[in-house]
């Protein structure tokens, strides 16, 4: 039977893998809800991570870590230091829209851009898209610190309730915000999240989010926190237990030889 399952490590790369290792043991196919929140950034906000576990991911995934955190926050696109920096990361994203848009893997959307450019089905056609970051930001800055108003929504009921037995997209529904004696949290509701190959990239993805957010607010980012319903390895797509020994190894050899370094 499935349990709430709470990650005891706070560093990205440590606490996927302790998700991992507790997956690929006999019997557990499920956690339900699963908890993960990182809290051990560097001086820049940046998650710190593991030399060689990102890599070690991606040599068995199709899309890297990188490319999955980056539909949830496109940080290649960001210049934190410049003037207007959120402006121009928004216009830079609407510009290569169409190009993003074409790849098969993006055919029903992309979380960044339901959070920047949110129009639902059969909105009249003078509404401009709703810009939830961007309000999120001018409203906390304008002084309304309120916690339904720190929020943004993925989930698109004109969209994306369907009869599809699979659809894929979105798995994140919503990422709340909340500010705290100086302190940024970030909490991402996933209702299905499969731990290879997403997990990471997701996790990666909401503290790019929560770093973005934190220098517009004025704020420290303290905390990443994921929530998912249900964490789970896909059935299928190659990722069987005895497949994903390899990797298992690989990963722990690593870990150990990391607390070996830091000890």
């Amino acid at each position: 039977m499935s349990k709430l399952y709470v990650a005891k490590s706070q560093n990205l790369s440590v606490a996927w893998i302790e998700v991992f290792n507790h997956l690929m043991q006999p019997g557990v196919s499920d956690l339900s809800p699963a908890v993960i929140s990182i809290s051990d950034f560097d001086e820049r906000s940046l998650p710190r991570e593991v030399l060689g576990v990102q890599e070690a991911i991606d040599g068995v995934n199709k899309q890297t870590c990188r490319t999955i955190a980056s539909t949830i926050f496109p940080n290649s696109l960001w210049t934190p230091s410049t003037t207007e920096n959120a402006k121009i990361l928004y216009e830079r994203y609407e510009r290569i829209w169409k190009t993003i848009s074409k790849c098969p893997a993006n055919s029903k959307g992309v979380y960044f851009r339901r959070m920047t450019s949110y129009k639902p089905i059969g909105a009249p056609p003078e509404m401009k898209p709703i810009n939830q970051l961007a309000h999120v930001i001018h409203t906390f800055n304008g002084g309304n610190h309120r916690h339904s108003a720190l929020q943004a929504a993925i989930f698109d009921p004109t969209c994306d309730h369907t009869n599809s037995p699979r659809r894929g997209f979105p798995c994140l529904q919503q990422v709340a915000f909340n500010a705290s004696d100086g302190d940024l949290q970030v909490t991402g509701f996933y209702a299905l999240q499969h731990h290879m190959p997403k997990a990471y990239g997701n996790y990666l993805g909401l503290c790019w989010l929560g770093r973005f957010m934190a220098q517009q607010m004025g704020l420290h980012l303290a905390h990443v926190t994921c929530i998912a319903s249900s964490l789970k390895l896909p059935s299928g797509e190659g990722y069987t237990k005895s497949g994903l020994k390899p990797l298992k190894d690989s990963l722990n050899q690593i870990l150990e030889l990391h607390e070996q370094e830091a000890a």
